[in-house]
Formats: C-alpha cells, structure tokens, sequence
C-alpha cells in the first residue's frame, strides 16, 4: 500500500494569478512579480517534498532494495536444506533446542497451541514457496556464508527486519530476506492456500518471536512492533 500525497501549490497559486489579473485586482507590475515569485517558490517547495513513505501490508516501512540473499541463504541452510526446510529447525539451529522449547511454551501461552502451529506451518509455506519463487524467477541463491551460523545468524535475522525506527517487523524482514516483490507474491500464495487470516497470523507471531530472540541474543534495544 503507497500513502502519497496529492500536491497542486503551483496549480493553486497560478490560478490565482491568473484570477486576480483577469477581475483587474491589481495592475502594479511589482506586485503581479511578487505573486509569480511566490507561487514559483511554492511550486519548488511542493516538488521538492521527500516521497511519501510505503508501508508493508500488515505494518512497517517497506524495503525495496536489493535482497539480503546471503542471509536467506544460511537460514535457509540452518532449516536443512532447500528440499526439507523447517523453520523450528532452523530456530534450533540458531537458539538450541532448549531455548527453541521454552519460547514455543511462551508462544503458546500467550496465544494459544493452535495459533503456534498455524505459525510454525505458515512460515515452512512461506520460505518453500519464496524458495519456489526464487527458483522460478532464475535467481541463484549463494553459498550460505560461513559465519552466519547460529547465534550469528539470530543476529542477522533480527538486524535484516528491524526498522530505521527501531522496531522489528515480519514485512521489513520478508523484504529484505527476498525483495519487496517476492515477499508480496508469497503473501498472496498464501491468502489463496490459507487465507489472509493465516497470513496476518504468521506476520503477527514472528513479530513477537522475533522480538524475544532479539532479547535472548543480547539485541535488548529492538523494540516490538504494535501487531503482535
């Protein structure tokens, strides 16, 4: 969704010139100069204004450069492989089996064990299908860099969606993880598989699981954002 705003100062203020000219409201030379020079100035300070900024479908800036694919790379690695991705694996992989559980409770706790299952599923279709998209879109993921492996990787992940402002958003990381585009393709594979319900769910709850990795790794300055 793009929030722009319509700007017509110049139109505006043209026709007003062009208004007062014609009813005879001044015939000073000086004073039809300053009108020109004033709507000039505010047609230049209309255009010059900083386009309006985009917003992801359920919340956060959208990012619209080029795709940390080197990221998405060794998370997908960490889930184990391409062919057989789990995203609670890739949780594991990066956290340990003991932190993973104990946030599952939490999760579950806080919203319910058919909610965490609806999560766990949506993000497995979300990267299979990203990984379908990629493929079919003749793009070739790198080796998972070395170094980006556990904890790094959590790190990484957490860096890649959180905002100018600070917050962390599932959109922010989706966009940056596989582009802008693919990160609204996948959206809507899954508002066809699953509906959009299960699609704002998955945003909603990597918001807040996200967000406690962020503490668990020590990135305690991330804040939440509003969907969670």
């Amino acid at each position: 969704m793009k929030f722009t705003r319509s700007v017509s100062t110049y139109a505006l203020a043209g026709a007003m010139v062009l208004a007062l000219s014609a009813c005879g409201a001044s015939s000073d030379a000086a004073s039809q100069s300053a009108s020109a020079t004033a709507a000039t100035s505010a047609a230049a300070s209309a255009h010059s204004e900083a386009p309006a900024a985009q917003t992801n479908m359920y919340g956060g800036p959208v990012y619209d450069g080029e795709p940390a694919l080197a990221a998405t790379a060794a998370l997908i690695d960490a889930g184990g492989g391409a062919a057989n991705f789990s995203f609670q694996a890739a949780l594991v992989s990066m956290l340990g089996e003991e932190t993973v559980n104990a946030e599952v409770a939490k999760l579950t706790k806080q919203y319910s064990a058919e909610d965490v299952t609806g999560f766990i599923d949506g993000m497995d279709f979300a990267v299979n299908d990203a990984i379908k998209l990629v493929t079919d879109a003749g793009i070739t993921l790198p080796a998972a860099p070395a170094e980006l492996k556990g904890a790094d990787l959590a790190k990484a992940l957490v860096k890649a969606g959180t905002a100018p402002d600070g917050t962390f958003w599932s959109g922010y990381l989706f966009d940056q993880a596989l582009s802008h585009d693919i990160h609204n393709q996948v959206m809507a594979d899954i508002d066809k598989s699953v509906g959009a319900d299960a699609d704002q769910l998955t945003h909603k709850l990597l918001n807040q699981a996200m967000f406690d990795v962020a503490q668990a790794v020590g990135q305690s300055d991330v804040q939440l954002a509003p969907l969670h």
